[in-house]
């Protein structure tokens, strides 16, 4: 079959070039031209582990092929992206939406609309449907139409395409078929099938879940630190229970799906005390990251901070709704910019971003702040650290160093 990708972001182009690699026509379209013009060069803008050679590949062999307008084919895979509204809690649909009304115009009877997109309830009938339906021609009777969320972690976004289960939410029957068809080209996991709203809400309660999860943990540190216990020796003893797991604690979470989808999910609820509240805790992390070094420094206005990671997760150049840029950002509205903030990250490459070498960024530092957990970090001697601070804090918020080994080189170690 032919598949139209629309949108060549970290989903959309890992996608496109799996379904080519199995031997499906694609034909990839992004809005960006400046994405389009650089993937027909042969340079790949999203950073994932063999991304890079596959999609090279495919171009080169024409099983992959960069269009500058969207064009028909049998199964279009709308991958766009679902931007946030930070004030007003909301999702931006519009992306959604404009790809609907393109697909409008060149949708042939027959053909069949996969939303992959995170979307709240109810989007892909309520809203998507209506749009591709200003075609004249009829979702379930004319054309197919289905929800099919990805659940794939980035640094390993190519792996779990493959192996990770699928949950398909068709209008109808025929609907999930092409959609089976689609996805059994590439995916080993299973392929579950349902109605399309009840496929978006599966995917937002998965993140949900987690997020809670990620509360309770941080709930649980900030109580074990009243009690001056150590609470990932506390959670790891409590762990060792049957049916316990709880997770670590850290500085919030980041990334595009954790501290988002919780709202697309209770966006229209009345029932969501519960969420709300795991929301704010694992927001307010960084606050109480903030307010635990302004005590051990003496007061934050002039002194010099290293922040090491501003990639969201460990090991990845993601640094959407990072929480290292988010500490930056408080960490100068606290002094009212009266603090020297330095900024580390192996793997960002941002020229927006004022990111400094690592010893341009501990030179002089009166305390360092480990953010992300990137396998860099833990490798770091402490004797060369402790010779380049000024100070000796080093705030581990992932609990990724050998404190005693730390302590020995005359630093002191605080972790959440």
């Amino acid at each position: 079959m032919t598949v139209c990708v629309h949108g060549l972001g970290y989903i959309g182009l890992p996608t496109a070039a799996v379904l080519a690699n199995a031997g499906e026509r694609v034909l990839g379209y992004d809005a960006s031209q400046s994405v389009r013009e650089s993937l027909k060069n042969g340079t790949v803008h999203v950073d994932e582990p063999g991304l890079t050679g596959l999609v090279k590949r495919e171009v080169e062999t024409g099983n992959l092929e960069v269009v500058t307008e969207p064009e028909s084919a049998d199964v279009h895979v709308v991958c766009v992206p679902t931007p946030f509204d930070e004030d007003r809690k909301e999702p931006d649909l519009s992306y959604v939406e404009q790809c609907g009304e393109t697909i409008a115009e060149i949708l042939r009877p027959g053909d069949t609309v996969v939303l992959e997109s995170t979307v709240p309830p109810g989007t892909t009938t309520d809203v998507f449907r209506p749009l591709l339906e200003s075609s004249g021609l009829v979702a379930g009777e004319d054309f197919g139409l289905a929800h099919c969320p990805e659940t794939v972690l980035p640094g390993n976004i190519l792996t779990e395409l493959k192996r990770n289960d699928r949950v398909i939410g068709g209008v109808d029957a025929a609907s999930c078929d092409v959609a089976i068809a689609l996805y059994e080209t590439f995916v080993d996991g299973d392929l579950r099938t349902t109605d399309a709203t009840t496929a978006e809400f599966v995917k937002l309660i998965q993140n949900t879940f987690r997020d809670t999860n990620i509360a309770f943990a941080n709930e649980v540190a900030k109580i074990a630190a009243e009690h001056g216990i150590d609470s990932r020796t506390a959670i790891e003893l409590a762990n060792e229970h049957p049916r316990v797991g709880i997770l670590n604690p850290g500085p919030g979470v980041g990334g595009h799906c954790l501290p988002v989808d919780p709202w697309f999910l209770v966006q229209s609820s009345t029932t969501s005390e519960l969420i709300e509240t795991a929301r704010q805790v694992n927001h307010s992390m960084i606050d109480y990251v903030i307010d635990e070094l302004d005590q051990r420094v003496d007061g934050l206005a002039g002194r010099q901070i290293a922040v090491l990671g501003v990639a969201y997760k460990g090991d990845v150049d993601d640094a959407r709704r990072s929480p290292g840029l988010d500490l930056s950002q408080k960490l100068q509205q606290r002094t009212d910019g009266r603090i020297d903030v330095r900024l580390h990250d192996p793997h960002v490459v941002d020229q927006v971003l004022d990111l400094q070498p690592l010893e341009r960024a501990l030179d002089g530092a009166d305390a360092t702040v480990i953010v992300t957990d990137h396998s860099d970090f833990a490798e770091l001697r402490p004797t060369e650290v402790a010779e380049q601070m000024a100070g000796t804090l080093v705030f581990d918020t992932r609990a990724m160093l050998d404190a005693p080994k730390w302590e020995s080189a005359g630093l002191e170690i605080v972790r959440i």
